[in-house]
């Protein structure tokens, strides 16, 4: 033991004990600088001695001793508490640890624990932080509104994202509170539509990595480079390969921008500690050719890996996931091409907790839509006709989940519901007749009919009470089409989904103006109001951010260890029920995002309680109210005083 100055340090070990901004526990690789303030906050010529280890990490592994420490769980996220962080109020003092107690210049580069202009006299005193900052002392809420104006004088969406993300990057708790508090202004910059954009010119406008990047060259070392994040507590983990990003097509490595993203989501809208998110993108090359010759592409250059090469490394992956953060982390498939979203959802969901976005979260988003829909049209979801246009992963998994909700409603088989539902792809009307050519995923909807190709023909075959854009072609919704619609149903309910705003079917205005205003329009990408004959229609956005964060922190608050279609049902029940009559009035059928922390609790509460219906949920007891729990969970961006 070694002591300076009244702290008290184990010889070698000081190698092996540290804390992350996140409260990591992990061997800490060289160098190192271990240093603490003593109780009397001293002048910077009074400091404690600082501990200075310089090594190699190769050395540190073989000859120091390490301290392993097994985290313990907790809810909100990271791991046990150790240094009262999370027990504490918001009004009580904790210590800013990262590998030592960050001060000084380190303090102000740190975005776990910077606060810019907002730290008081006291704590610039204590951490060394006067001549660092000017005088002046700010406001969180004086930070936010500052930040607000700059975020505006940004004429180009792609210039506000990449601020948000510098932002992000330099002090994450006022990105959060910046993007709670104006979250309808700049949900649309930190997600679609401009992330699509922000995904295109990856490679202009990487600055630094914000997330694992898992390629090929690491196939056999995967669980190592898990290994390589610092923070060891993960609980959500959203992962793309970068093959069908949004309505783009194949963006390879440059697909990042989505799973850092929709974390960025869990955790503003959701409530789930940063720390425990992880982006990954797996990088199997790209069939792009565009980017293979750009200069500036960030990824492998070479063709994407297929069939059983692909399939080893997904393995691999998930193998080491499982391993490194244990059965309970949650896992999220983000913009899959169809074929290998279907495939890893079917083969890892009965061994993984796995959630596709894009099938399920979709899903659950527009059936929510639909369900609040019907109050304003009148009667029940089995006594619709629906006719999609797009027939992948997000098209048969709203078909599927609405034929679930109508078979749970009626007590009628959920192939009979099916026949309710009837899909067009690119080649038409999904008919028995193609039975044989077409995808396993697509064989569920082919109905006895005759083949039909065009769109407008089949509304007029079918006659269908609700259409569904998700074919990712944008003015797919013709004038044409819609006012066949108009012409069979008084109030036609018309959902074009597809993203960025580029591929919708159509737009709002469209909507309104070729219905002659009675259609019940919501979209994927956000459309502003639309004045149509003296009167404005504002239109909903189907967007998943309703679902997902509060899904996931229904998972996280229950420990479940799988996820089950029922959790799907009743997270988009709950979604409807939070529609107002005031929203209905509107025109809406989603509520307004400005409550979605609201939403959220409470939908992670009815998917937690149906984790503990269902047998599976780790922990327990079952708190006795589980809004209050969720709620007490969700991650405050508020800062904290520092000791």
């Amino acid at each position: 033991m070694i002591s300076l100055n009244g702290v008290t340090y184990l010889n070698n070990s000081i190698a092996g004990v540290s804390k992350s901004s996140s409260h990591s526990q992990r061997r800490v690789q060289a160098p190192v600088i271990v240093s603490a303030l003593n109780s009397n906050n001293n002048r910077p010529g009074e400091r404690n001695v600082t501990l200075v280890m310089e090594t190699t990490v190769k050395e540190m592994r073989e000859t120091s001793p390490v301290v392993e420490v097994v985290p313990k769980s907790t809810v909100g996220g990271g791991e046990e508490d150790v240094y009262g962080e999370d027990r504490a109020t918001e009004d009580q003092p904790v210590t800013p640890w990262t590998v030592s107690v960050a001060s000084g210049y380190s303090l102000l580069r740190d975005p776990h624990h910077n606060k810019g202009l907002a730290f008081s006299e006291k704590e610039r005193d204590a951490h060394f932080l006067r001549g660092l900052l000017p005088p002046v002392v700010v406001s969180h809420d004086l930070q936010v509104k500052k930040m607000m104006h700059t975020m505006r004088q940004y004429q180009v969406p792609l210039q506000q994202y990449m601020a948000m993300m510098d932002l992000q990057e330099m002090n994450e708790r006022l990105f959060y509170k910046l993007l709670i508090d104006n979250v309808e202004e700049l949900l649309p910059v930190v997600y679609t539509p401009t992330v699509g954009e922000a995904c295109q010119k990856y490679g202009s406008i990487f600055r630094r990595p914000q997330g694992l990047f898992i390629s090929l060259k690491e196939k056999g070392r995967i669980l190592e480079v898990l290994k390589n994040w610092p923070q060891r507590k993960i609980q959500v983990i959203v992962v793309t390969d970068g093959e069908r990003i949004l309505g783009l097509g194949d963006l390879g490595c440059q697909g990042m921008g989505i799973p850092v993203g929709k974390l960025s989501l869990y955790t503003a809208l959701g409530g789930i500690r940063p720390s425990a998110c992880l982006p990954i993108t797996i990088d199997v090359g790209t069939n792009n050719e565009k980017l293979l010759n750009d200069e500036f592409y960030i990824g492998l250059r070479q063709r994407r890996a297929t069939g059983q090469e692909y399939a080893e490394f997904m393995h691999e992956f998930m193998t080491a996931v499982k391993q490194n953060y244990g059965e309970k982390v949650l896992i999220q498939f983000e913009d899959f091409a169809n074929h290998n979203a279907f495939d890893l959802l079917s083969k890892y969901s009965n061994t993984h907790l796995v959630f596709n976005d894009d099938i399920q979260g979709t899903a659950s988003v527009v059936l929510a839509g639909l369900m609040a829909s019907l109050k304003l049209v009148g009667g029940t979801l089995a006594e619709q006709t629906f006719l999609f246009l797009g027939a992948g992963e997000a098209g048969t998994g709203i078909a599927e989940l609405i034929a679930l909700e109508m078979s749970k409603q009626t007590g009628a088989p959920v192939e009979e519901s099916r026949k309710k539902v009837w899909l067009v792809d690119s080649k038409g009307l999904i008919v028995s007749s193609r039975a044989e050519s077409l995808q396993h995923f697509k064989k569920p909807w082919a109905h006895e009919h005759e083949p039909v190709k065009e769109l407008v023909d089949v509304i007029k075959s079918i006659k269908p009470t609700v259409l569904i854009g998700s074919s990712g072609a944008g003015r797919t919704f013709t004038k044409e089409v819609i006012e066949a619609m108009s012409s069979l149903n008084e109030k036609p309910i018309i959902l074009a989904l597809s993203n960025p705003t580029s591929q919708s079917e159509c737009t709002a205005k469209e909507a309104y103006t070729w219905s002659k205003g009675r259609a019940i329009f919501a979209s994927g990408s956000p459309f502003g109001p639309v004045e149509y004959n003296g009167k404005v229609y504002l239109s909903g956005q189907a967007n998943n951010a309703y679902i997902f964060p509060g899904l996931g922190l229904g998972l996280i608050i229950s420990g479940a260890i799988r996820v089950h279609e029922d959790m799907l049902l009743v997270a988009s029940e709950t979604l409807a029920a939070e529609v107002s009559q005031e929203n209905f009035d509107k025109g809406l059928i989603y509520p307004p995002f400005t409550n979605i922390r609201k939403i959220s609790a409470h939908i992670a509460a009815k998917v937690a309680a149906k984790a503990y219906e269902l047998g599976l949920a780790t922990r327990l007891p079952q708190p006795k109210d589980l809004i209050a729990y969720a709620e007490s969970c969700m991650y405050s961006p508020n800062y904290r005083s520092y000791r």
